[in-house]
């Protein structure tokens, strides 16, 4: 994209890390993404536990920091990162090597751990989230280290969250962050403000740095670095913060208040800054999370982009689905029920039940017809586990087919809901942080409306009543017979 160089002033370079792909991005301080670059996140099998490649990682993201700077007036450097990465670290931010290699969170733990660390964990708001699978929670990781090479936990200077780590890696300062701590790590009470006790009972405390903000300058780039990879002299760092809360800091940068943002990716994310407290149930997917200001964002996910595989197939076509396809499927019965992956969702207990109730799909613009609706339903069950709230936001990969608003809008009549088609919300939430504070209007938003739903709504609301009760009481054979009663 060429782009005249006044318009590019404040150009922020947001580097992404998902557990999937690291993307480097130029962007505008109004969140406007000029380049992306995109590589596969590099994961070696051990020993001693699968782990993320930080070496060839750092070359990647050096050299081509260095591209993005000779094309763009690269004047901050921000990251964000997947809430399950920490890093734990010496003194030397030029090492490419970890004190300890960073565990992939899709590792499986030795039973010794799981049973070790579960006694530990504190209470559902020291956690901010039920007990997710695998090696998720940068606390369990870090408790895994600690059993497995004490001295060298004991000899490192730090342990540090993934926008953090990369943010010391350029400037060489250390610091914590609130909404990166408050992503499920189980080190941080979002609610007291204060570490979990397991930071205490482990004496974490000392590789805990002090606090910064998201937004916070935490100097220049290390002048070595800035010569060595002709980075510009002067080039800002900041903290960094968490994807999701990022993302929905764009939406608050934008001026939007009363709201709920629904993520979809991998994981099916929601956040709600007016959720209750009470509201929040763990067995139910729900997380207490906390946004960009260190405060609660009542939070719920569910890995529907793992589901929507499950059901679409590996090679869905491409091309939009029809209305009149998923109106097929509704009027055959056919339902995909919970949950095909190992992880229970919204329904404590599916976890590894998934099932393909009623006639089965025939052809593959089915199969995806029906992991629409059936996302589109588990979609509608985070919303309405946040709470009220008149306008719900959409955003994500799944809207890449304009049946999924559509049939989220026909699931949810009572609330507006829009959709955003930019896919880049996080790169442009984390760019919008260089303006914190100093920002004169709300940034800029387009959202778009999914138009007319009704010829959808009443086969759709009977359908949903019917899913719901069969998935949250376990694929009891009465259902046909029910559904049948009410739709026929």
């Amino acid at each position: 994209m060429s782009v005249a160089a006044d318009e590019e002033a404040g150009t922020v370079a947001v580097l992404d890390v998902g557990k999937t792909n690291v993307k480097l991005n130029a962007v505008t301080v109004d969140g406007v993404v000029l380049e992306t670059l995109s590589v596969a996140n590099p994961v070696l099998p051990g020993p001693p536990w699968r782990h993320h490649d930080l070496a060839s990682l750092s070359e990647w993201i050096f050299s081509n920091l260095e591209a993005l700077a000779s094309r763009h007036p690269l004047q901050t450097f921000v990251a964000a990162g997947h809430g399950s990465g920490g890093v734990l670290v010496g003194d030397d931010p030029d090492a490419t090597a970890a004190a300890l290699p960073m565990i992939d969170y899709e590792q499986r733990l030795p039973e010794a751990i799981r049973q070790g660390y579960a006694p530990l964990a504190g209470s559902f708001f020291d956690r901010g989230s039920a007990m997710m699978h695998s090696a998720t929670h940068q606390a369990r990781q870090l408790f895994w280290m600690q059993e497995h090479a004490p001295g060298a936990v004991g000899a490192a200077c730090w342990y540090l969250g993934l926008p953090q780590y990369w943010a010391w890696r350029l400037s060489g300062v250390a610091v914590s962050e609130a909404s990166f701590l408050g992503a499920q790590s189980h080190l941080w009470n979002v609610a007291e403000r204060r570490f979990a006790p397991i930071v205490t009972t482990r004496s974490w405390q000392r590789l805990m740095p002090d606090f910064a903000d998201a937004w916070q300058v935490l100097g220049p780039v290390r002048p070595e670095l800035a010569r060595r990879h002709g980075l510009r002299d002067g080039l800002r760092v900041l903290a960094g913060g968490h994807d999701s809360s990022l993302n929905h800091y764009r939406y608050h940068a934008a001026g939007l208040t009363d709201f709920i943002v629904v993520s979809t990716g991998t994981w099916i994310v929601g956040f709600c800054g007016r959720t209750a407290l009470d509201r929040l149930d763990e067995h139910r997917g729900m997380t207490l999370n906390s946004d960009v200001f260190g405060k609660p964002l009542g939070g719920v996910l569910t890995m529907g982009g793992r589901e929507f595989s499950h059901v679409a197939g590996s090679a869905p076509p491409a091309a939009p689905v029809p209305d009149d396809v998923v109106l097929g499927l509704i009027a055959r019965r056919t339902m995909a029920l919970p949950s095909f992956g190992d992880d229970d969702g919204l329904f404590p207990g599916s976890a590894g039940r998934g099932r393909i109730n009623g006639p089965p799909p025939e052809t593959p613009v089915e199969r995806k017809a029906l992991a629409l609706l059936y996302c589109s339903l588990l979609t509608t069950e985070c919303v309405e586990a946040l709470g009220p709230g008149p306008l719900v936001v959409l955003d994500g990969s799944f809207l890449r087919d304009p049946l999924y608003a559509r049939l989220v809008a026909a699931l949810m009549p009572n609330r507006r809901v829009r959709f955003n088609l930019d896919a880049y919300g996080v790169a442009s939430g984390a760019a919008l942080l260089a303006s914190e504070g100093q920002r004169q209007r709300p940034a800029p938003l387009s959202l778009a409306d999914p138009g007319d739903v009704s010829h959808l709504s009443p086969a759709v609301a009977v359908y949903a009543s019917q899913w719901r009760a069969r998935a949250r009481t376990g694929h009891n054979d009465s259902f046909t017979r029910d559904f049948e009663r009410t739709y026929r």
